[in-house]
C-alpha cells in the first residue's frame, strides 16, 4: 500500500501537470472499488478546473474551482497516472479515466480494486475524523505528544505508530525504518520511553519520511509515481525486509518478528 511518501510523491509529480486544467470528460469503467463510485461522480467532475493538489494521511486531494474536493485513496495497488494523450489508457485495470482540456488524461489503475475515489463537499470532514496529526507537523507530532500518549497506553511502539488515529500516513516500511534510526525495538512499550527517547523517536520519524519523499518513495512491488517512474528509497532501507542480512551499521544479523500481525525488522545490537 502506498504510504505517506508515495502519496506525496504522486502529488508532487501531478501538481505541475494538472493544476489549472479543465476536466472535459470522465469515463468510469468500473464503479466497484473499495467503496462504489457514486453515480453522480462524473457529472460532478465534468467542467470543473483543478485548482490545487494536497495530501492528508494516505489520501490525495484534488481541489476543484467550485471548492469541492476529488478524493483518491490508492488501497493496496492503486495508481493515478498522467498521460500526455487520451489514447494511452487501455489496460483492463484502468477503472477511471479523466480527460483534460490540454489533451492529456489521468488514469486510475487498480488491479486489486481496494482503492477509492469520491467527490466531497468542502465542509465534509467525516473522512478524516479521528485521524492523527501529520508526522511532518512538528508542532503537533513531537516528543511531548508521544510521551503523553505513552502514559495512556500499554501498546508497543510498532502498534502505536501504525495506528492512524495516533499519527497519519505511516505504514510498515517507514515505521520499521524510523524505529531503527531511533534505536528502539518494535516490541518495546511506548510507556517505557523517556521524554528524550520520545523526542528522538519523533525526530527519527520526520527524518525517515523526509528522506523517503526526497527519493520518491519505495517501489517494493508495484508503486509508480504520477508519471510512471519507480521510487528510489527501496535501495536505502536499513532494516525493512532485510531479515538475515547484516546491519549496515554494526554488521549484526537483522532479525524479524511479528508485531500486531505485521512483520517487523530490527537490529538486536543497534536497537534496545
Amino acid at each position: 500500500m502506498p504510504e505517506l511518501p508515495e502519496v506525496e510523491t504522486i502529488r508532487r509529480t501531478l501538481e505541475p501537470r494538472v493544476t489549472g486544467k479543465r476536466i472535459e470528460r470522465v469515463d468510469v469503467r468500473c464503479r466497484d472499488l473499495r467503496w462504489p463510485i457514486d453515480e453522480h461522480f462524473e457529472q460532478g467532475l465534468m467542467g470543473r478546473t483543478i485548482r490545487s493538489l494536497a495530501r492528508r494521511a494516505k489520501y490525495l486531494l484534488l481541489w476543484l474551482d467550485d471548492d469541492r474536493v476529488w478524493v483518491v485513496h490508492f488501497g493496496m495497488s492503486g495508481r493515478l497516472l498522467f498521460h500526455e494523450s487520451e489514447t494511452a489508457a487501455g489496460d483492463k485495470h484502468d477503472h477511471v479515466v479523466v480527460f483534460l482540456d490540454s489533451g492529456a488524461s489521468l488514469v486510475f489503475n487498480d488491479p486489486r480494486r481496494f482503492g477509492s475515489m469520491s467527490l466531497r463537499e468542502p465542509d465534509d470532514a467525516s473522512l478524516f475524523e479521528g485521524v492523527g496529526p501529520e508526522p511532518l507537523d512538528a508542532t503537533r507530532f513531537n516528543g511531548a505528544y508521544l510521551f503523553a500518549h505513552g502514559r495512556r497506553t500499554k501498546r508497543s511502539l510498532k502498534d502505536v505508530l501504525m495506528d492512524q488515529r495516533v499519527v497519519a500516513g505511516l505504514g510498515n516500511i517507514y515505521v520499521n525504518e524510523a524505529l531503527f534510526v531511533a534505536g528502539v525495538r518494535p516490541r518495546r512499550a511506548l510507556r517505557r520511553l523517556t521524554r528524550s527517547d520520545c523526542d528522538r523517536l519523533a525526530e527519527s520519524v520526520r527524518a525517515i519520511i523526509s528522506e523517503a519523499i526526497e527519493h520518491r518513495g519505495s517501489t517494493i512491488s508495484d508503486f509508480l509515481d504520477g508519471i510512471g517512474r519507480r521510487g528510489g528509497y527501496q535501495w536505502r532501507r536499513r532494516v525493512y525486509d532485510r531479515a538475515g542480512e547484516p546491519c549496515s551499521v554494526c554488521a549484526t544479523e537483522i532479525k524479524a518478528v511479528v508485531v500486531g500481525q505485521r512483520s517487523s525488522f530490527y537490529c538486536p545490537q543497534c536497537q534496545r
